[in-house]
């Protein structure tokens, strides 16, 4: 099994795969890989049920239970490169599902090249600058806002940084990370309450999904720190709608909030290359908002850039 592993592996290493998904009725096996963001076939072979129960010995999943879902983490080295992988099972009556997904553990961009527009990436760079506020990126899944945050994160230098995820997909040596263990009551608010005894200069939330973690990530802006996290919504404007429908005081969101970016990605046709397209609104356009309570004008809008792309040949669609 570790080399029927290894071998599904580099195949999407090769073709840069995000998940190996398997499906499983009795012992028929399906394998598929999110390529691009579509689901790709790949031949299974007979003995290829065995996969699941090993894939679930390696994370240290609990076999004997069929009733609960269960997701654990696991590390593997595949021809010279450590991969940090998840696996996440999920059993029925007749059919048991898993996806590995293959954790970004070595991020191939930066705060320089986030971005094709050079002025996107000098605005993302004079954000490392500020001593307290809060930064909101949005998008689906798979458009690449835990990469957008950690490129930020590793450009910083000389400042305590602190990161509380669930779970940690971007391991890295110079940050304090901290995990989500919701079996033990320690969520996303209780992890930001022990961080800020910390004494931390940059806190990033993997994800704001409640109101509690919603309140304390502008509690912890609101008191001197740089605070960045991720939020799901379709654009920029409506991670400040999204923020307020969680609880959060209105005027105290306005006062800290420095930045909210939406993103998604595109495929460029002549290259394959993956490009990520940001709408962003900075301060003057988050008061716009405030003041007229409609979407701000701007420059970098989603839909312009992909419109323009499309039409000139460069996109061949949006993939996330």
């Amino acid at each position: 099994m570790e080399e029927r592993l290894l071998a599904l592996l580099r195949l999407a290493l090769k073709y840069n795969a995000t998940d190996i998904h398997f499906m499983m009725r009795y012992q028929d096996v399906t394998i598929e890989m999110r390529i691009d963001g579509l689901c790709r076939k790949v031949k299974a072979k007979f003995e290829d049920y065995k996969l699941i129960r090993y894939l679930q010995y390696l994370a240290n999943l609990d076999v004997g239970n069929i009733l609960t879902p269960q997701t654990g983490q696991f590390e593997m080295e595949v021809d010279g490169n450590l991969l940090s992988l998840r696996f996440a099972v999920i059993n029925k009556l007749n059919y048991t599902n898993g996806v590995l997904r293959i954790l970004n553990s070595r991020l191939k961009v930066d705060a320089n090249s986030l971005s094709s527009v050079e002025g996107q990436n000098r605005y993302f760079r004079s954000l490392l600058n500020r001593t307290c506020g809060l930064v909101l990126f949005s998008g689906p899944t798979g458009s690449g806002k835990t990469t957008t945050l950690y490129s930020l994160l590793k450009s910083i230098r000389n400042r305590k940084i602190y990161t509380i995820e669930d779970p940690i997909e971007v391991y890295h040596d110079e940050f304090i990370q901290l995990a989500v263990n919701e079996a033990t009551g320690f969520d996303y608010s209780e992890g930001i309450k022990q961080i800020l005894r910390h004494d931390p200069d940059i806190i990033m939330i993997g994800e704001i999904r409640d109101d509690k973690a919603a309140k304390m990530a502008v509690v912890a802006a609101n008191t001197g720190h740089l605070v960045l996290s991720t939020i799901h919504t379709s654009r920029a404007s409506s991670c400040i709608s999204r923020m307020v429908e969680l609880g959060v005081n209105e005027e105290h969101l306005y006062e800290n909030l420095i930045c909210v970016a939406n993103q998604r990605m595109m495929i460029n046709k002549n290259n394959k290359n993956k490009v990520v397209l940001y709408e962003i609104m900075d301060q003057n356009e988050i008061e716009y908002f405030r003041n007229n309570k409609r979407n701000s004008p701007s420059f970098w809008t989603i839909e312009m850039q992909i419109r323009k792309g499309i039409n000139e040949g460069i996109f061949e669609g949006e993939v996330y």
